[in-house]
């Protein structure tokens, strides 16, 4: 389980947009998390493996190492 404390703008929007809609907050909240989840998930997770002190190497040779060099 996740709460969430929202500024008193975004509740109130949120709150409008649920009456209008007959959705729950639940589903807008899991809605939002899962868009955002989609958008920016392998984008944040590289950033992470590149902040990391790993060993790195090129994608040119990735791929002739999977002998994908043309």
């Amino acid at each position: 389980m996740l709460g969430v404390r929202l500024d008193q703008e975004t509740e109130l929007r949120l709150e409008h947009l649920c009456e209008e809609t007959g959705h729950t907050k639940s589903y807008f909240v899991k809605k939002a998390i899962r868009e955002f989840l989609d958008d920016r998930e392998d984008y944040l997770l590289g950033i992470a493996a590149l902040e990391k002190k790993e060993s790195k190497i090129t994608l040119k040779k990735l791929e002739k190492d999977l002998g994908l060099d043309d």
